[in-house]
């Protein structure tokens, strides 16, 4: 992924809400595939670690896109962004700039 195109999908996860919250549990097999079924849906996700959660968000966020096959976008604070492109380019939400 190109520094131009992170740019842009940090402009679009801006103004998302997080669909996710990641508790004192941590990540489980459960909510892995729930996150890859929303990116396989959404395509881009936001994340939200509670403070409650004692393991790193970046840590969290390098295992969610392991097990899911995406790309961390970024990791503010607590705020985790993903993104994993749709495989059939006709269910493609989000087109990429060059």
């Amino acid at each position: 992924m190109t520094t131009k195109q992170r740019s842009y999908l940090k402009g679009l996860a801006m103004t998302m809400d997080p669909i996710f919250q990641v508790g004192k549990g941590s990540v489980s097999e459960e909510m892995i595939r729930a996150i890859a079924e929303a990116l396989e849906a959404r395509e881009l996700i936001k994340l939200n670690v509670l403070k409650n959660c004692l393991d790193d968000p970046k840590e969290i966020a390098s295992i969610i896109a392991e097990h899911t096959h995406a790309e961390v976008v970024q990791v503010i604070g607590r705020k985790i962004v993903l993104y994993k492109q749709a495989y059939e380019p006709e269910k493609r939400k989000i087109v990429l700039p060059k």
